[in-house]
């Protein structure tokens, strides 16, 4: 199959992990959108026979980084605004908005890390390769935030846990 087939084909995938890395439904679609310009300018790079989604999933991920340090400066704010009346859901859609507003709090290092293995099903390697971190890191980081989650969930303060290395 044709590389632009399996770009198209691939475009669910982008939609779904880009809406869980930024939150709402306009901003996925612009980093999609994004994406795959850069992907199609660049298309000339990717070399056939290695993995098209995470190639993708890379040149996404650094869209997102580099419009993450452009929007650093703009605004510093963004945390001080106050959270807008919402209307009554059940407990379920309650727990779902908890979990989404948690994994929003994340550090983008951990987030992206969190989505790619749970929301993607890619393998540590396969993370790895797509962000350009080691293997360890990759781990160190998906433990922090589901630690981080666990306890943002249990309402408990998130704590940095430091170990003593002799």
């Amino acid at each position: 199959m044709d590389e632009a087939k399996r770009l198209v084909e691939l475009i669910p995938r982008l939609r779904r992990y880009a809406r869980a890395l930024v939150g709402d439904r306009t901003t996925a679609d612009d980093l999609v959108q994004d994406t795959l310009e850069r992907a199609w300018a660049k298309l000339h790079l990717y070399r056939r026979g290695t993995d098209l989604r995470a190639w993708l999933f890379t040149v996404m991920h650094n869209v997102h980084v580099n419009r993450i340090r452009a929007t650093r400066a703009v605004d510093p704010l963004e945390d001080d605004m106050p959270e807008l009346a919402q209307p009554q859901r059940g407990p379920d859609t309650l727990l779902v908005r908890d979990l989404d507003r948690a994994i929003a709090r994340l550090p983008a290092d951990q987030r992206a890390v969190l989505l790619l293995v749970t929301l993607e099903e890619m393998s540590y390697e396969e993370v790895a390769r797509t962000l350009g971190i080691p293997i360890g890191t990759v781990m160190s980081r998906l433990s922090r935030a589901r630690e981080k989650l666990r306890a943002m969930m249990a309402g408990q303060p998130v704590v940095a846990k430091l170990k003593v290395v002799k």
